[in-house]
């Protein structure tokens, strides 16, 4: 069994100044990743109004299908016009590790 988890940094637009605008931004980005059928969450920044950060975790029998899934993620949330992605952070957890 291997894991897999993926940490996204963004930056959301400038009219992103409530949560609930921000919630605006961040709940379709998880709809849209759990497409892939993997666990998705808000899991930081999540006081800050232009800022967000998205977790994405999966399990698969084979690595490079986990790596496979994580890279569908990435390219969806690079891919939104809407904000910017500063950053992704990706672990693959072995199950010798």
């Amino acid at each position: 069994m291997y894991t897999g988890t993926a940490l996204f940094d963004l930056l959301l637009p400038g009219d992103s100044r409530s949560l609930k605008a921000k919630r605006s931004y961040v709940r379709p980005i998880l709809a849209a990743l759990r497409r892939f059928e993997v666990s998705a969450a808000e899991v930081g920044a999540l006081e800050l109004h232009g800022r967000a950060e998205i977790g994405v975790a999966v399990v698969a029998a084979e690595a490079a299908h986990v790596r496979d899934v994580l890279d569908s993620c990435e390219r969806l949330v690079a891919a939104r016009p809407e904000i910017d992605l500063l950053s992704v952070r990706r672990n693959l957890h072995t199950p010798e590790t």
